[in-house]
């Protein structure tokens, strides 16, 4: 395409083509609608126009530029206006913003058919085109500002005469694009993951395209739209976009076909070479030095920072990604992956996750076609250096130790930690090892995360705990994972699956039995010929075990604390069909019993929940119903371990669980400083220091941990606050 030439007088005007005009409409009639002031605009008149001319300023058509009888002529010089200009109030004062002190006005700038707010301070601004701009805006040397008739604003719709190509959607977790979704402003991790599942059902994802399409208006001539208070400096490009109020923007490239949202409570920043394509920006959000983004969208409060790539991904709430790579992705809530050569391609990773340094997740060059996918539970920690070969899955809170794994995994032991024995070519897994070796870094985290949540409307539950419905059916699965292998390693005859699973329940519940000097091998965890090895058996199950207890007595507690023993039995009934362990499934960061998922899958499909909104809604009220729901969860689980039905639940057996769970407070508490102590023992820690003092005025001291504080604090509110059942 070539540059076209044009009469003057048309510049500014003719915005829609003639044939998108709806009948009985102009080009301004979206354009009013769109509004973010209430000015009474007035013509200019004569004595203005003679004093605009003689500060240098030019139109060719003054009766289109019109102003507010509060307007300053002497506070516009050396600017340029086209088509319908509005300008509102001004007054004999400058905006002051970070040591930038800008007279309000308009100054050497160029302006095509834009409305400008109150109060602006405009300057070096060398094109802006059909913009509207809220009260009190700052834009301060800028080279190109503009917007098409058809503008998007980053989500994923067709405007009328669009052909069907320009569709932009967003390719998540598979690079073949088979679970593309179509991206839109207000779209929450748990709605990307509902679409890129269930791709086999053709009438929900029809339903959710129509949903979709449906937020959005097909009409053209849209103006780019820029709030109050917000300040745009020092940058290059802004086309297309839509940006909220107090929003601080400099030195970026381009924002281009982008909605940045942003309130004055949680407003966001983009900063220093920046290049934003095809995205939404949450509220609250931070991006930072030479970021590239495209076809992405970034949840509220979330960082991108240091030259990282976000393409073709989702990244949830609360989370940071610094440096590295991240292609093809769906991330749910509270990720954090900081290092510069740590890479990340079609993956579902479901949050509280972490990436180290060199870890590359997910390298489709070991297939005939890059379709492969990794699906990570929350938690998910691939260590140093590591490299995973796409298909892969692995349960939550599992820890990837060094090293290169050259085959497919299935690790479906939660909080276990793999790693490749190379020496003896075998994978070895070594399950609830965070409980056993880290329940420092474990229970930091949880309390981390819940820290970082800076949502100002929490009305989506995220659950943080390590404890929870999805955490606990692990391990159930795991418990009888590990039956059955410790059952076929010492009956390698028995073919019947589950009197192997007995067998090895009756090893692991004899002291006397050394398991030690048995290896004990998993069968289906990798896609390989070599042993798959269970290390620390009887430990790992054990503490699955324990904590599954723990998990329902704390939730007892936490019951009992408000409710009476006959306030239970009438909410939970002895021959209530419902007291059982239920599924659930992590649904962007919400877990949701399966069953209340099917029901909201079919009210989607049946056309009873009509929009995205109404899904939204029913999100939050399942957030609502969830605390009793996860309770109910946990009363099942109790039950199910200790091998007690409903009828066995008595005020002496509540009162005994709940007071045996503070033994178990107590332990883990114990554990969280022995493991944070070492840190401090350890004599290849402690050389790098000329003595102890040294030591802790650089870490802090041991006995000054704040967080180890924090939890014997708990601990103590726990013990002292037991209930009693009656």
């Amino acid at each position: 395409m070539t540059p076209r030439r044009k009469s003057l007088h048309t510049l500014g005007y003719d915005f829609i083509p003639v044939e998108y005009l709806p009948e009985g409409k102009d080009e301004y009639d979206l354009r009013d609608q769109q509004q973010l002031t209430s000015y009474a605009y007035r013509p200019l008149n004569a004595p203005e126009i003679d004093l605009l001319v003689r500060n240098g300023n030019y139109a060719p058509n003054w009766a289109d530029v019109w102003v507010t009888d509060r307007f300053i002529p002497e506070q516009v010089q050396w600017s340029k206006f086209y088509g319908r200009v509005r300008i509102g109030d001004m007054e004999a004062s400058f905006l002051d913003y970070r040591d930038l002190h800008l007279p309000i006005g308009i100054y050497n700038s160029v302006v095509v058919s834009s409305d400008i707010g109150g109060y602006n301070a405009i300057h070096n601004v060398h094109y802006m085109a059909h913009f509207i701009l809220g009260d009190e805006v700052v834009l301060f040397n800028i080279n190109e500002m503009e917007t098409s008739s058809n503008a998007k604003f980053g989500n994923g719709i067709l405007k009328d005469g669009d052909p069907e190509s320009s569709l932009i959607a967003l390719e998540l977790c598979n690079e073949n694009g088979g679970r593309a979704v179509l991206p839109f402003d207000g779209m929450q991790a748990s709605d990307v993951y509902l679409w890129t599942r269930n791709r086999h059902d053709g009438q929900l994802q029809k339903r959710f395209r129509e949903m979709t399409l449906a937020r959005f208006d097909t009409r053209r001539g849209y103006y780019s739209t820029i709030g109050h208070r917000t300040v745009v400096k020092n940058s290059d490009t802004l086309k297309d976009v839509r940006i909220g109020t107090d929003a601080y923007i400099k030195g970026v490239n381009k924002l281009k076909n982008v909605t940045v949202n942003s309130i004055a409570g949680a407003y966001t920043q983009i900063g220093e070479g920046c290049e934003l394509v095809n995205g939404i920006v949450g509220h609250g959000c931070r991006i930072f030095y030479g970021v590239k983004a495209v076809r992405f969208i970034l949840s509220a409060f979330s960082q991108l920072k240091y030259g990282a790539r976000l393409i073709n991904s989702f990244l949830g709430d609360n989370s940071t990604i610094s440096c590295c790579e991240v292609l093809n992705s769906l991330i749910f809530p509270a990720h954090e992956q900081h290092h510069n050569n740590s890479f990340l391609c079609a993956a579902l990773v479901m949050g509280q996750s972490n990436m180290a340094a060199g870890a590359t997740v997910g390298s489709n060059h070991n297939s005939r076609a890059a379709d492969g996918e990794i699906v990570a539970g929350r938690g998910f920690w691939p260590g140093l250096c590591v490299s995973l070969k796409h298909n892969s899955r692995f349960a939550s809170y599992t820890l990837i130790a060094k090293g290169d794994f050259m085959h497919e995994l299935d690790i479906r032991l939660p909080f276990a930690m793999v790693s490749n024995d190379v020496t003896n070519d075998r994978l070895v897994v070594l399950p609830a090892y965070w409980f056993l070796y880290n329940m420092y870094a474990l229970m930091r985290n949880n309390t981390k995360f819940l820290n970082r949540d800076r949502r100002s409307l929490k009305n989506q539950y995220f659950e943080y705990a390590v404890l929870a419905p999805d955490t606990v059916n692990e391990m159930f699965a795991a418990l009888r994972e590990i039956e059955l292998a410790v059952g076929q390693s010492f009956f390698p005859e028995i073919a019947e699956t589950e009197e192997c699973i007995q067998r090895g329940r009756e090893i692991l519940g004899d002291d006397s039995i050394d398991l030690h000097a048995h290896e004990i091998n998993l069968s289906g965890v990798e896609n390989s010929k070599r042993r798959v090895v269970l290390i620390k058996v009887r430990e790992g199950y054990q503490i699955y075990r324990r904590m599954i207890v723990y998990y329902g007595a704390t939730q007892l507690k936490r019951y009992f604390d408000a409710h009476t023993f006959a306030q239970f039995n009438e909410e939970y009934p002895v021959d209530d069909p419902l007291c059982r362990r239920e599924q659930f499934e992590d649904v962007g960061g919400q877990l949701v019993r399966k069953h209340d998922l099917y029901v909201l899958l079919d009210e989607i499909r049946a056309g009873k929940l009509n929009d995205w909104g109404a899904v939204h809604q029913c999100y939050h009220r399942l957030s609502s119903h969830y605390p009793a729901h996860k309770f109910g969860h946990a009363l099942a689980s109790l039950l199910e371990i200790k091998g007690m039905q409903r009828s066995d639940v008595t005020p002496v057996f509540a009162q005994q669980v709940i007071d045996e769970s503070v033994l178990t407070k107590q332990w883990i508490c114990e554990e969280i400083y022995k493991t944070r102590a070492k840190d401090y023992q350890n004599r290849f820690r402690r050389m790098v220091y000329e003595n102890e003092a040294e030591r802790d005025a650089v870490v802090g001291s041991l006995l000054g941990n704040t967080f180890i504080h924090q939890q014997q604090a708990e601990y103590e509110q726990y013990a002292v606050s037991i209930p009693t059942v009656k």
